[in-house]
């Protein structure tokens, strides 16, 4: 088995800013090189702990065999690692989706290339039973470390229960969680499964929730498990939100971290900054339309800073919903503090500078 570096185990746990890393296309819809480049230096410049490649916002059709885009991206951003020279350790994770043998086959990858975590989703799973699901974890655990993540149906993930969240938390090879249904009952699932598991110390909780991140942040949370009170907080991000304007979550997350003992008014002030950021997440991920305009809305960000050329997606259909672009436009005017726009603008020059692909 497949076992996580200690050092980079001690970050995992000490919480990090982990953006899903996006896709960055020509107009023609085919892998702008520079710019994917691009996006992975803002991050390691911005102070992530971590970059997710291969997720949902790098998007699940870049595995069709028409694309064949997988291998690709997870390759430049690794690179783009390995050339940071970075003195702390920083988290690769790697999107797995799929069935057993696809699953399997994107670990052995990963791994390959040196990713530290697989981020191992259901979607698209619908059909099968947990007891599957469980036995498909367990199975790619084998290959590499995982980072569990409870996707939001509307996402194209599935409701999962208390009870597959405590045999998901007893697999020996599992690090982390990150929760994203975007509901605080089933996030409350997840939590009291990892709190009930004796490996409850072994795994960090971080947030994918993009619509309550900073509640989710602060939140301490207490069980019951034979008796005695156990605790529990969530210690990090890994998230689509954090994909853009994410020197502004570096900058969040060591907020949150040096809160603690400075009363009940810094609490209440990073309240009021966590309901300004679901209003920008609003803006960004379209609920309005079930989240159909998340990924442009991502790309908008992005290409208003420069960091990508548009907003197109492998699939054509995906643009932003009717409205959209005036509520992107209403956030960045009323909340001009919660954008890096100054610090994109410093360092863009040094982004897009070309690199000789390896591949």
């Amino acid at each position: 088995m497949n076992q996580i570096d200690p050092i980079k185990k001690n970050h995992l746990q000490e919480g990090l800013v982990i953006p899903a890393h996006p896709l960055a296309l020509d107009a023609q819809r085919k892998l702008d090189e520079t710019h994917q480049r691009a996006l992975s230096r803002y991050y390691l410049a911005s102070g992530a702990g971590g970059m997710a490649v291969g997720v949902h916002s790098t998007q699940f059709e870049i595995r069709d065999q028409k694309h064949g885009l997988l291998e690709p991206v997870l390759k430049m951003a690794m690179e783009e690692v390995k050339a940071a020279n970075l003195e702390k350790p920083f988290l690769m994770v790697a999107g797995i989706v799929g069935g057993t043998d696809q699953a399997l086959r994107e670990a052995e990858v990963a791994k390959g290339m040196g990713y530290d975590l697989g981020l191992l989703s259901a979607g698209g799973l619908g059909e099968w039973t947990e007891r599957q699901l469980i036995k498909r974890a367990e199975q790619v655990a084998e290959v590499i470390p995982l980072f569990g993540f409870y996707l939001q149906p509307s996402a194209g993930g599935r409701l999962l229960s208390h009870e597959f969240w405590k045999d998901f938390a007893d697999i020996p090879n599992v690090h982390a969680i990150k929760m994203a249904p975007f509901n605080r009952y089933q996030t409350l699932d997840v939590v009291r499964a990892v709190c009930a598991s004796p490996r409850r110390d072994e795994i960090a909780l971080y947030t994918g929730n993009d619509d309550n991140i900073v509640a989710d942040l602060l939140s301490s949370f207490s069980f019951v498990v034979n008796g005695q009170f156990v605790h529990k907080k969530i210690v990090g991000g890994l998230l689509g939100h954090w994909a853009v304007w994410t020197r502004r979550a570096v900058e969040l997350l060591q907020r949150v971290k040096e809160s603690q003992g400075r009363g009940a008014t810094e609490i209440s002030d990073l309240l009021t900054l966590g309901a300004q950021i679901t209003d920008t997440n609003a803006a960004i991920f379209d609920p309005a339309h079930q989240f159909r305009g998340c990924i442009p809305g991502i790309h908008e960000i992005l290409r208003r800073q420069g960091l990508l050329q548009g907003r197109w997606c492998l699939n054509p259909e995906e643009e932003l919903s009717p409205g959209q672009m005036e509520e992107i436009d209403r956030v960045y005017r009323d909340y001009p503090e919660l954008n890096d726009d100054s610090f994109v603008s410093r360092h863009l020059p040094a982004f897009l500078k070309p690199r000789q692909s390896a591949r």
